[in-house]
C-alpha cells in the first residue's frame, strides 16, 4: 500500500508546482533586481493559503510551525480555500481537524538500532530522496535528481548542510548520490540564480552559507561540458551575493553587500522578505511583537538573515548578547561568510584558469585579494587571537567569541601566525568536554553554549589539522565522536546537536532535536576515515 502522502505526490506528476528548465533573468533587471524578483515570486503557503494559514500557525495546531507548512495538500489550492471560507472552522480543534481532510503530513525514516557507524550507513537510503513530483500548492520545490535530507523536521534538501553530508556519502560508498546532489543544486542556481536556504518556496527569499564551490570540490566528475556548466553557475552564484553592489548608497549596504569604512566591499546575511517566516510563523509574530516599538519588518529581516547564517539563533548576532529580541544580523559582518566567499572568489579564480579564460582568472584572484585584505584589517583582532565579527553599528569586532573564529583557518586565507593565535584561543576557551565550543555563552539559545554542531566540528579539526595543530584537531575529533557514540549508544539517535559540556542531548532553541542526522552523520564518518577508527575504537564518554 502507498503512503497517502507519496501517493498526493505521485498522482501530481504531471502538475508540477515550478519549472525545471533555467529561468532566464528579465532583461531590464539588474542583479539586485532579480534577486528581490526571485523572491517576490515564490508562492510560500503564506502566500497561497492566507487566512487559513495564519489561522492554523496561531492557534498553535501544531508545536511546530514547520509542520504545516511542510504538509502535502490533498485538493487544489483553491478547492481547500473555498472549503474554508465554507466550514469556517474556528479554535484549534476544529482547524485540526479541518486540516486532518485536507493535507498529509510526509513519511519519515524508521531508526536502527546498530553500530554507529553503521547505523549511519543505514541511514543514507532512508535519508535519501527521488526526484518525485511536487503537488501543487504544497511548499516543495522540484529537484532533478536524487537527494539527501537531514532528517526529523528536515525533510527536504538543504544548503550548508549538504556539504558535511556529502563529506560521509563519499567515504561510503555514495559518490553517485553526491553527483546528483551537486546536479540538484546546479539546477538551483540555473533557475533562481542561488542556491535557497532548503527546497521550500518558503526558503526561495535567502540563501546559506555558501559551500557550493567547495562541494565542487567533492567531485569526481571530469567531464569538461559538466565543469563548463558548473563553473557558470558558480559565477552565478556569486553575483546573486554580489548583486547588492548596484544599489549601494549612503547607508553603506544594500541586500548581501557591505561598504566598509575604507571602500573596501565585503558581506553580510540578508533576506528579502521581511515577514514572518512561514516555518516560524507564530513565533516571530511573538518575537516581533515582543521588540517593540522596533519596526517589526526589522525584527523580522534580521530573524531570517540569522537563518540564512545558519545560526538561528545564537549571540552571535543579538544586540545585548542574549535576548533575541535585539537581533541585529543584517548590522554583522560576519566571518564565516567573508571566508566562504574568499574561498569562492579562489575557486573561480582557479577554475577559470583551468578552461583558458585568464582575464576570469585574474579578475578573481584580485577580488579575492581585495576581500582577505578587508579580512584582516576589519575582522582580524591580534591582541585576543581571534577573527571576530564586525558591527556597522559600533564600527569594531563584535565582543563574541564563536567558533566562526575558525573558517579564516579552514579556506586556507589566515596566515601561520594568525592560525597560531587561534589555536591558542581554541585550545583555551573553545575547546570543550565533548568537543568545540559554538560560544561561551548561555543563552538558552541553540546556537550557544552547551551546543555543540557537527559542521563546526569539522571545520575545527580541519582547520587545525590544516595548519599543523594535529594534536588539538585529533582531541577535538576523539571528543566530539565519544559524544555522539554515548548518545547513540544509549538512545539509538543520531542527532543534530549535543550537549558538550556534559555530553548528552543538546537543547534550546526554537524547536526540539531532530533526529536523522545528515550533518552529523557525514562528520562522524569522515573523522573516523581520517584517523582510521572503527566502531570497537571510538573513545568512551560519559553517557546522558
Amino acid at each position: 500500500m502507498i503512503p497517502i502522502a507519496r501517493k498526493a505526490r505521485l498522482l501530481a506528476f504531471a502538475a508540477l508546482a515550478m519549472p525545471l528548465s533555467p529561468a532566464a533573468a528579465r532583461p531590464q533587471q539588474t542583479p539586485a533586481q532579480r534577486v528581490l524578483q526571485v523572491s517576490a515570486d515564490a508562492r510560500t503557503p503564506e502566500d497561497i493559503f492566507g487566512p487559513l494559514y495564519r489561522a492554523v500557525e496561531l492557534a498553535h495546531v501544531f508545536p511546530d510551525n514547520k509542520t504545516f507548512a511542510d504538509t502535502v495538500p490533498l485538493q487544489s489550492p483553491d478547492a481547500i480555500i473555498a472549503a474554508y471560507r465554507q466550514e469556517n472552522p474556528r479554535g484549534k480543534d476544529a482547524l485540526a481537524a479541518f486540516v486532518a481532510r485536507h493535507f498529509v503530513a510526509q513519511d519519515a525514516p524508521p531508526p536502527k538500532d546498530i553500530g554507529l557507524h553503521a547505523h549511519i550507513r543505514a541511514l543514507w537510503p532512508a535519508l535519501a530522496r527521488a526526484p518525485l513530483a511536487v503537488t501543487p500548492g504544497s511548499s516543495a520545490i522540484q529537484l532533478p535528481s536524487a537527494y539527501v535530507v537531514p532528517g526529523g523536521r528536515f525533510q527536504e534538501i538543504y544548503y550548508w548542510d549538504s556539504y558535511f553530508t556529502m563529506l560521509g556519502l563519499k567515504l561510503d560508498g555514495q559518490q553517485p548520490l553526491l553527483e546528483s546532489m551537486l546536479d540538484d543544486f546546479t539546477s538551483l542556481i540555473e533557475r533562481y540564480g542561488h542556491i535557497p536556504n532548503g527546497t521550500r518556496t518558503y526558503y526561495l527569499s535567502r540563501s546559506q552559507p555558501p559551500f557550493y564551490a567547495l562541494m565542487l570540490d567533492l567531485s569526481d566528475n571530469h567531464d569538461p561540458a559538466v565543469a563548463k556548466r558548473r563553473l557558470a553557475a558558480l559565477r552565478s552564484e556569486y553575483d546573486y551575493w554580489m548583486a547588492g553592489t548596484t544599489c549601494l548608497d549612503a547607508s553603506g549596504a544594500c541586500q548581501h553587500v557591505v561598504r566598509m569604512p575604507d571602500g573596501s566591499l565585503l558581506n553580510r546575511y540578508w533576506d528579502a522578505r521581511d515577514t514572518p517566516r512561514d516555518e516560524s510563523y507564530a513565533a516571530d509574530i511573538a518575537t516581533a511583537a515582543a521588540a517593540a516599538p522596533r519596526p517589526a519588518a526589522e525584527v523580522n529581516r534580521d530573524l531570517r538573515a540569522s537563518a540564512e547564517s545558519g545560526w538561528d539563533f545564537g549571540s552571535r548576532f543579538l544586540r545585548d548578547g542574549k535576548t533575541l529580541t535585539t537581533i541585529d544580523t543584517t548590522d554583522i559582518v560576519p566571518a564565516d561568510l567573508n571566508s566562504l566567499l574568499w574561498a569562492m572568489e579562489k575557486t573561480i579564480a582557479r577554475r577559470c584558469q583551468a578552461a583558458g579564460d585568464t582575464a576570469c582568472a585574474s579578475d578573481f584572484a584580485a577580488r579575492a585579494d581585495r576581500r582577505k585584505a578587508a579580512i584582516t584589517k576589519y575582522l582580524w583582532v591580534q591582541d585576543q587571537g581571534r577573527f571576530a565579527d564586525w558591527d556597522r553599528t559600533t564600527g569594531k569586532p563584535t565582543s563574541v567569541l564563536s567558533a566562526a573564529t575558525l573558517y579564516p583557518l579552514f579556506v586556507g586565507l589566515a596566515t601561520q601566525a594568525q592560525a597560531d593565535a587561534v589555536a591558542a584561543t581554541t585550545q583555551a576557551k573553545l575547546l570543550a568536554p565533548g568537543g568545540v565550543r559554538t560560544t561561551l555563552n548561555r543563552t538558552g539559545q541553540q546556537w550557544d553554549a552547551p551546543n555543540g554542531w557537527a559542521p563546526l566540528q569539522w571545520i575545527a579539526a580541519a582547520s587545525l589539522d590544516r595548519y599543523g595543530a594535529k594534536d588539538l584537531a585529533k582531541k577535538i575529533s576523539t571528543r566530539w565522536l565519544a559524544t555522539v557514540d554515548a548518545v547513540y549508544r544509549h538512545t539509538g539517535r543520531v542527532i543534530e546537536k549535543y550537549d558538550i559540556e556534559q555530553p548528552g542531548l543538546g537543547g534550546g532553541g526554537e524547536y526540539a532535536v531532530q533526529d536523522g542526522f545528515g550533518w552529523t552523520n557525514g562528520v562522524v564518518v569522515a573523522m573516523m576515515a581520517r584517523y582510521g577508527l572503527t566502531d570497537a575504537d571510538l573513545p568512551d564518554a560519559k553517557a546522558p
